[in-house]
């Protein structure tokens, strides 16, 4: 395991993010989290440090990323908002290198493409599916994945289906082509996501993961 002190958290007040934050406080990480509305955030830990901002502005990305060695985001796209993949992952990006970051580790749905994919049509329908009733945002987060390859950081995009929130665990499927399951459960997305910022498994790619 590499030596990691402190990790930047985007996205830690949502529904999955909340599994994550647990994890890495389990794994004994500091955190700086950058929540919108933090009077909003439950829990309640001496190793959280709280920066109150929109990820949307690149100064509160700098100063979320200050003094962190790794980047972690389960930030998704709200109704009715501006769009956040892009423009997040590029802010993010831009303050890894000014902070001399390398590890950014992120999640993503199944309708990300990518050169290597051989999706099955289980999951090319979902993805296509995506596509006709949501081109923007999935425009969007392509554009995001497109800016993770041209970058020179260590990143991983983690990419999954249908979430559910619970603390059930499974064993992971792991799989670089094609999304082998249906469903997965937000703590086995976290175990996943906190295990990749130490040990660099998928550096540069986007793993479809799963439940068996």
């Amino acid at each position: 395991m590499k030596n990691i002190s402190k990790v930047a958290v985007l996205g830690g007040g949502g529904r999955t993010g909340k599994f994550l934050v647990d994890q890495l406080l389990n794994e004994g990480f500091s955190l700086k989290l950058l929540l919108r509305n933090p009077q909003n955030f439950e829990i309640q830990n001496s190793k959280i440090e709280i920066i109150q901002g929109d990820a949307l502005d690149f100064e509160s990305i700098q100063l979320l990323l200050k003094d962190c060695q790794d980047v972690v985001s389960t930030i998704g796209q709200r109704k009715d908002e501006p769009l956040v993949a892009s423009t997040v992952t590029k802010h993010v990006l831009k303050a890894m290198k000014e902070h001399g970051i390398n590890r950014y580790v992120l999640l993503a749905g199944l309708n990300i493409d990518t050169p290597f994919d051989k999706k099955s049509p289980k999951t090319i329908m979902a993805t296509d599916w995506m596509k006709a009733n949501f081109p923007i945002i999935q425009e969007d987060r392509q554009k995001a994945y497109d800016l993770l390859v041209q970058s020179d950081s260590n990143w991983t995009l983690v990419r999954v289906p249908f979430i559910e929130f619970n603390d059930n665990s499974s064993e992971i499927a792991v799989n670089l082509e094609d999304c082998l399951g249906d469903k997965i459960s937000a703590f086995d997305i976290a175990r996943f996501m906190v295990k990749e910022i130490t040990e660099s498994n998928y550096s540069c790619k986007s793993p479809f993961i799963s439940a068996f």
